[in-house]
This record gives C-alpha cells, structure tokens and sequence, in this order.
C-alpha cells in the first residue's frame, strides 16, 4: 500500500480554485519532487497531506499509522530569545534527550545541541528542522522549499543528506522546490503541478514532455539533461 494515495484533490480558497483534479501516490523509500510556477498550488498540496488545509474535493489516503515529518518553507524565530536547539526540539511536546540527539546526528548537526537557535546560520536552520521533523521516526518527510534562502553549494549538500536519509531508513520523501538543476539528482520521480498534475515521470522524461516546457521555458530542458538514474523500473510521463 501506497504511504500516500491521492485521488481527486480540490481545493479552494474564497471562490478560487487553487487545485483541481489532483491524483498522486508515494510509495516507501522513494524520493518525489514537485515542481510548479509560484501559485500552483505546491505548498498547498503539502498542507492538505498533513491536514493544516481540508480538501473541497477528492481524498487523500494515508497508510495506516503513517508518521509525517514536516519541514516548513519559513519558521520566525525572534533571534533576540533565548533558546537552544535542544530546547526548541522539545515544543511543544517534550522529547526525551537521547531521541533529540539522535535525530540531531541524522540531520548532521549533533555538536549544535547547545548552540542558540539564534545564532544558527540559514543551513544549521535547516537541519535543526529537520532534525525536528525526524523525531518521531517518520516515515514520509515533507520538505516545502526547505533550502530557501540557501547558497547553491548548501542546497546540494542538503539534499544529498536527503537521499541518504531516504537510503539508511528506507523513508519516502515529498519535497517542493524551485532549484532544478540541483534537486532532480536526488529524486526518482518529478510532479509538474499547475492547480493540476500536467506532467509526471522520471526527470528524464519530465525534461522533454511538452507541458514541462511550456510552464519552465524550452531552455529548461538543461536543468535536467544531464540527470541519471541507475533504477531498472520505467515510469513514462503522464498528464490530464
């Protein structure tokens, strides 16, 4: 059974329809990357899988049990309180101190226990949530533009604690982002959403489907050329 099943999802927000017509799975220990123009309903569709937004339409199936680790796009934090990381991990819910360093040293980041949360460079951020994300042993993460803000050597080295991540642990991975030519390495499948799924498929396939390069431009096809995958299965492009 799938972690995720998505059929039919709409939703709308005063009158307009943000997503329409929505269908999608992710399966254990596969790494799906959603891309779309600013306004097509990508982060939206993360906060319908989590709850925080309630379909107008369609469903959405969760496997029994499943445990959701969620990276948000933004978290403020005054950078004036004073927090430590470990404190921040146990809000709401205190956590137990050998499950915060455990997920600390998953994220990479074990030595900044101690350190403020203030004090925190934008990828010690990052990793602190998603080391937060990890605490409950998740089994899908939701990663929503979780390297924003980030130089393009930071995001490659975030990602690829992604992918291992998804290796070690065997967990599925459903992340949005905007950097092309740095997150199609690490996923096997891409979901060009527009308020509907258009096109789906392996990056190599999504690269030269007609409805990608209408969104992105004809000289997108570049971000995802040099993209190679060693997996056996064929997943060809779709679109409604």
């Amino acid at each position: 059974m799938a972690l995720i099943d998505i059929k039919g999802l709409g939703v709308r927000f005063g009158g307009r329809e943000v997503l329409h017509h929505v269908d999608l799975t992710v399966e254990r220990g596969e790494i799906v990357t959603i891309v779309g123009p600013n306004g097509s309903g990508k982060s939206t569709l993360l906060r319908a899988i989590i709850g925080a937004v309630k379909p107008d339409s369609g469903r959405i199936r969760r496997a029994r049990g499943l445990r959701i680790g969620y990276v948000p796009q933004k978290l403020n934090i005054d950078p004036t309180l004073p927090m430590t990381v470990r404190r921040f991990l146990s809000l709401p819910v205190r956590v137990a101190p050998q499950d915060a360093e455990t997920a600390l040293q998953r994220a990479g980041v074990k030595a900044l226990s101690g350190r403020q949360m203030g004090a925190l460079s934008g990828g010690q951020f990052q990793r602190v949530l998603l080391a937060r994300a990890l605490l409950h042993r998740a089994d899908i993460l939701l990663l929503d533009e979780a390297t924003q803000g980030l130089d393009q050597p930071g995001s490659a080295a975030f990602y690829q604690l992604i992918e291992t991540l998804r290796d070690q642990q065997d967990i599925a991975v459903l992340m949005v982002s905007h950097e092309l030519h740095v997150v199609m390495n690490a996923s096997d499948r891409v979901v060009c959403l527009n308020g509907h799924v258009c096109c789906q498929g392996k990056p190599e396939h999504v690269a030269s489907a007609p409805e990608y390069r209408a969104l992105f431009g004809p000289g997108t096809h570049g971000a995802l050329a040099l993209y190679r995958h060693d997996h056996s299965h064929d997943q060809d492009c779709a679109h409604d």
